[in-house]
């Protein structure tokens, strides 16, 4: 039996390929990017007959069309009517048979109205599941948020998706393995584990939809504070559509300093380099969004029409930003800086830095009243803990959201290590603000110094 899970870096996304015998395989949730799932099988002998969708994904672009076309599997899903570009529509508890194994189609709604899971049974296992394939209804450690349909109809939706568990994958019996879509990281789910591995028998003993009563688990769905990214909308449309196959060739074009320097003037920057490199020195105006971060936050500031040049420690490292950004619907990469910030610098071209600093210095900073602190992470954090007299503003809304704080005071941002913080400090500097501070090592460090925190219940909401 061939089995392999492929994690795409920075967006926690979960896809599967299946052996089911006889020399044949189905791939699930597929991203968009399906050379791999095709290498795989061809170097173990199987042949991709089908191409199984849990639903309709709404953090990156599937790949199953594009799969389909090159392998001529049969994509499939549920028989919501959402699905109207599939082959093959399975009802509520109906059979795909694939070689020996068999799949039984379960509807799981609530995440999504659509939502589908699959659980598999193997030949030579009796009448005992295996495995179960739950899309972003069920992960390890937690379920798929529940506000993405309505954000009205969270409370609902949470019921819906808490009966749907109960009814459809508790039965399967405790040996059954996990298989979700999403593992930490994701923006689907708010407190995923991150374990990979788990079985429904653990999930009873430590998932919240097994262990809360339905009505405590509503509760906890409706008090989720979980920012929506806003590429997400446009990743509901082109997924209906099974998704699109990438462009090419590629149109990235790699940009000389001078050509660099002119041509960025038609949209923006982004520098994905660490936060320590960017704030030593950057191209003025760019926003820094560490290379493993592109997937995640790529999509606050760009959509699928902004042109996009990048600067990056490498040849390779620019390749995979491109493809970070394919992978969540951005194909408008117009050039990356020919052999980045260091050919810039020999140009002798404008560049801006700011300062970075340390939880320790800026306690000793706070103690004198010099510094303004700005935490940027998000709600569910903040509201955990935070720095006291700490301003919060998530980093994902701070363009548009500015905190009120004088534009030549002295501002320290942070977060939990220093990442989105970077991405917050550009930001910051963009918009006129002159006294930026990178807390290197967030909160993290602030708390391995026994640095004071306020804790979830303790105060109000600073804004």
């Amino acid at each position: 039996m061939f089995f392999q899970r492929l994690k795409a870096p920075g967006l926690g996304q979960n896809s599967y390929v299946l052996g089911c015998g006889d020399g044949l395989a189905v791939v699930i949730d597929p991203r968009r990017d399906v050379d791999e799932y095709v290498r795989l099988a061809r170097q173990n002998g199987l042949s991709i007959t089908y191409v199984l969708q849990t639903h309709r994904q709404e953090d990156f672009e599937l790949g199953s069309r594009t799969l389909a076309q090159m392998t001529g599997a049969r994509i499939v899903a549920g028989s919501h009517p959402l699905f109207d570009q599939v082959d093959v529509k399975l009802e509520d508890d109906a059979e795909l048979q694939v070689g020996t194994t068999r799949f039984v189609a379960l509807a799981t709604p609530g995440h999504t109205p659509e939502s589908l899971s699959y659980a598999v049974y193997l030949k030579d296992a009796g009448d005992k599941c295996w495995g179960v394939f739950t899309g972003d209804a069920l992960f390890v450690g937690d379920t798929g948020r529940t506000d993405l349909p309505d954000p009205d109809k969270t409370g609902d939706n949470a019921g819906i998706l808490y009966d749907a568990i109960h009814r459809k994958i508790a039965p399967l019996g405790d040996q059954t393995l996990l298989f979700p879509a999403h593992g930490a990281g994701s923006a689907c789910g708010g407190n995923i584990s991150e374990r990979d591995d788990s079985t429904l028998g653990i999930e009873k003993e430590s998932n919240a939809v097994f262990k809360d009563s339905r009505r405590d688990f509503v509760a906890h769905k409706l008090a989720e504070k979980m920012a929506r990214p806003p590429y997400f909308l446009h990743m509901e449309k082109v997924n209906l559509l099974a998704g699109r196959p990438l462009p090419w060739p590629s149109t990235v074009q790699v940009l000389q300093p001078a050509d660099f320097q002119q041509r960025m003037k038609e949209g923006l920057v982004i520098d994905t380099r660490s936060p320590e490199a960017f704030a030593a020195a950057h191209i003025p105006g760019a926003h820094n969004i560490w290379l493993e971060g592109v997937p995640a936050f790529g999509g606050w500031i760009a959509t699928e029409r902004t042109r996009i040049f990048l600067v990056a420690d490498g040849p390779e490292a620019g390749e995979l930003a491109v493809l970070s950004l394919a992978r969540i619907g951005i194909d408008s990469v117009e050039g990356v800086l020919a052999k980045g910030m260091e050919a810039w610098r020999d140009q002798g071209l404008p560049m801006e830095s700011f300062a970075t600093t340390s939880a320790s210095e800026t306690a000793i900073w706070m103690q004198q009243g010099r510094v303004h602190v700005l935490d940027v992470r998000d709600d569910y954090e903040w509201d955990e803990k935070h720095i006291p007299g700490a301003v919060h503003r998530y980093v994902g809304h701070l363009e548009d959201k500015l905190p009120l704080l004088p534009k030549d005071s002295d501002i320290v941002v942070h977060c939990s290590v220093g990442h989105r913080s970077g991405l917050a400090a550009s930001i910051l500097k963009r918009n006129g603000f002159t006294q930026v501070h990178n807390m290197l090592g967030g909160l993290t460090a602030w708390e391995k110094l026994d640095l004071p925190l306020e804790r979830a219940g303790e105060t109000k909401r600073t804004d």
